[in-house]
């Protein structure tokens, strides 16, 4: 035998009465009813004069009854466009906690949602026990600012999440169980609008999918999304089929029902009849009027689109169903299409014939505007949502079921924030190092405990009408404990330079007072401490002064510095080169390395160039003849030196010139034995290269020298 079921579709400008007729989960539309508002008694789908829209339900009640009898009890939707969404993150400092767990990633959802509600209602100007949360979804976890795919087991300074959730006032239940009353009917069951439609139009084995459905109305498009067997969000944009009929309203001075009734012809006419307010009358071709009204339809499939995206993390669904009136809207699913970057099989329009195990009359239209009506019905009898009632510590505290229920649902209920959720932290101290304020928090408290009907339990634990909820305060964090070692990074290394290994700590002052690594802190100690982060702060540290100064061999001559590289000691980092402004770390080795030999007197002169001794060889009285004098005397530190001493590095050379004055002819003769017999007495030339010259005329290397004899007759014997 079949059963009825009675369901009401309470819409902003018209109310559906609808008779189902279920057998063997065959559903049959027995009836159809549609009544418009006479007055504006509903406004964004919440219920603005109960009376009248009382009145409305019982002419349909009256209507229906005369062919299928008395109609007591009655199914009906929340309107989706009453819902509230919105948008929250919350960031906790886990720097000193342990490896974040899935509970506690739980409790940080928990607590987004909880600022998302408490942000709703600083808006609204209500109390938080008026909206139901009805689902949330994450949008972002995040560690340390940057975006990650979860938060278990993770380690760093602070995470974060947020999410998106919807609220369903409380007042729009009030109001429909009012209304109902005064139409003398009971709700047998209650829905939500969105997910109505999708229980008829998506099976749970499609439900995992990412879709999207959007229910146009006429004030208002209406958005469910659906993922991972769920729905994730919900949304409303306050654009739909009335802003077109007002675009055909102004592009042909028209009155608006004639524009409606015009604008549902666009899809099956060639051609529309118009007759403006004025009474002129014309033909035009239905893909004109298209055009005409396009930049109505391309604003609406763009509002539509972005909040698609926005509800969906700014990603694509995998595809689109379009239901309502406004659906029908021309080159919709198109520009829709274009907007979220889908292919065009993804975005369609469906109507009642894609509802399974359906049949109708014949005299009710398969129109997509009567998928949520269906839906209603059908939900009442295979997906009813029930109120039930939980106590948490206590407390009795009713839920509106429109999801599976969970411990978190309660908590929200009960206006539980998730602080609730662990013990106090410990209390921290301020410090100040080296003019720097730093804070040391105390430990955070232990997370508290949860019992459902006396059984160890979650947050998401899923719970039923009369659960005992109970949560047990968790244990308070220890106060904030360090020392100077804890606050310090690297205090204290190990270094070995050559042979010899060294274990170094930065000299500490505890306010003004030198102290260990290891003294107790408290709250406004001043801590002030050199760092040993170069090889040169080492070296000072160990009071090797020496290295540093000698590390590069400098001397001066005649006042100016002079760096001698091969006699230079080498520094090792790591048998690196290195440099005393590198930084040295725990376990570094530094190695010397210096020259075994040191420069003389002469191999300074040399690097710079500086002959000591000025010499020339020529050629006198056909024999070879060098020419040697001293241009230079060096005196180191003030004392004389021989070119073979040993100059020290840091030393002072400084050069007192004593022979500057050019070669000449007669110099020879301080080198040469050759003398003029003593009994010549001619004459003599003096040639320099066979040219004649004097005894003062200046000589060079090479020259060939030579004197002359001239034998003189006169004063032979």
């Amino acid at each position: 035998m079949s059963s009825k079921i009675f369901a009401l579709d309470i819409g902003t400008r018209s109310v559906v009465g609808i008779i189902l007729e279920e057998e063997n989960d065959h559903y049959h539309v027995a009836d159809m009813l549609i009544r418009e508002h006479k007055e504006r008694a509903m406004l964004d789908g919440q219920i603005h004069n109960v009376l009248f829209v009382a009145e409305l339900i019982k002419e349909i009640k009256v209507e229906l009854e005369k062919k299928h009898g008395p109609l007591t009890k009655v199914s009906v939707a929340a309107a989706g466009r009453a819902l509230k969404t919105e948008q929250a993150r919350v960031s906790i400092d886990i720097s000193n906690r342990p490896i974040f767990t899935q509970e506690d990633i739980n409790r940080l959802e928990l607590q987004a949602v909880h600022q998302a509600q408490a942000q709703l209602v600083e808006k609204q100007s209500h109390d938080s026990s008026h909206y139901y949360c009805v689902g949330y979804s994450v949008l972002h976890y995040l560690l340390d600012g940057q975006e990650i795919g979860s938060l278990l087991d993770q380690r760093g300074q602070e995470a974060s999440v947020e999410v998106i959730a919807t609220f369903l006032p409380r007042t729009v239940i009030e109001s429909l169980l009012a209304a109902l009353k005064r139409a003398d009917l009971e709700m047998e069951a209650l829905t939500l609008e969105p997910i109505a439609a999708i229980n008829v139009l998506i099976p749970p084995t499609m439900r995992r999918l990412n879709v999207a459905l959007v229910d146009i109305g006429a004030g208002t498009s209406d958005i469910a999304m659906t993922n991972n067997n769920t729905v994730i969000a919900y949304g409303m944009v306050p654009t739909a089929g009335d802003e077109i009929t007002e675009s055909l309203c102004d592009q042909y001075l028209l009155d608006f029902p004639v524009a409606e009734a015009i604008k549902r012809k666009l899809n099956t006419e060639q051609t529309v009849a118009i007759q403006d307010i004025l009474g002129f009358e014309q033909e035009i071709p239905t893909e004109e009027v298209i055009q005409t009204i396009e930049p109505a339809i391309k604003q609406l499939a763009a509002a539509i689109g972005n909040e698609i995206l926005r509800l969906n993390n700014q990603v694509p669904p995998k595809a689109v169903m379009l239901i309502g009136g406004g659906s029908l809207t021309p080159r919709l699913p198109e520009e829709l299409c274009e907007i979220l970057q889908l292919p065009k099989n993804r975005v369609a329009v469906r109507d009642i014939s894609a509802i399974p195990n359906l049949t109708k009359e014949e005299s009710i239209e398969a129109r997509p505007d009567l998928v949520t009506p269906i839906g209603i019905a059908i939900a009442a009898k295979k997906y009813p949502i029930h109120y039930i009632s939980v106590t948490v510590n206590n407390q009795v505290v009713r839920l509106f079921e429109a999801k599976e229920m969970t411990v978190s649902d309660a908590f929200l209920a009960a206006n539980i924030s998730a602080k609730h959720l662990y013990g106090k932290p410990g209390q921290g101290f301020s410090i100040t190092i080296n003019g720097q304020d730093i804070f040391v928090p105390g430990e955070h408290g232990k997370p508290a405990t949860i019992l459902v009907n006396g059984q160890e339990a979650t947050s998401k634990t899923p719970i039923q009408h009369g659960d005992e909820i109970t949560i047990i305060p968790g244990e308070n964090g220890g106060d904030a404990q360090a020392t100077i070692r804890d606050l310090i990074d690297q205090a204290a290394k190990k270094v070995q330079l050559n042979d010899q290994i060294y274990y170094v700590e930065p000299i500490v002052k505890l306010n003004g007072e030198t102290a260990s690594l290891d003294a107790p802190l408290k709250d406004r100690d001043e801590i002030t401490f050199e760092p040993i982060e170069t090889i040169k702060d080492f070296l000072e540290h160990i009071q090797r002064q020496d290295i540093i100064e000698t590390q590069t061999f400098i001397v001066k001559v005649d006042g100016q510095p002079v760096f001698l590289h091969d006699y230079t000691s080498k520094l090792m980092l790591n048998e690196k080169p290195a440099k005393l402004t590198y930084p040295i770390e725990d376990g570094d080795v530094l190695t010397i390395q210096t020259s075994t030999t040191m420069p003389t007197v002469q191999a300074v002169l040399d690097h710079l160039n500086i002959p000591l001794e000025d010499s020339i060889s020529v050629t006198f009285q056909n024999q070879p003849l060098q020419l040697k004098k001293i241009r230079y005397e060096v005196l180191m530190n003030g004392v004389v030196v021989q070119p073979t001493s040993t100059v020290y590095n840091g030393a002072n050379l400084q050069l007192i010139e004593k022979d500057a004055s050019p070669w000449i002819f007669q110099d020879v003769f301080k080198f040469s034995n050759w003398k003029i017999p003593q009994d010549f007495k001619g004459q003599f030339a003096i040639l320099r290269n066979g040219q004649p010259i004097s005894f003062d005329t200046p000589i060079f290397g090479g020259d060939i020298l030579e004197i002359q004899l001239i034998d003189n007759p006169i004063f032979r014997s």
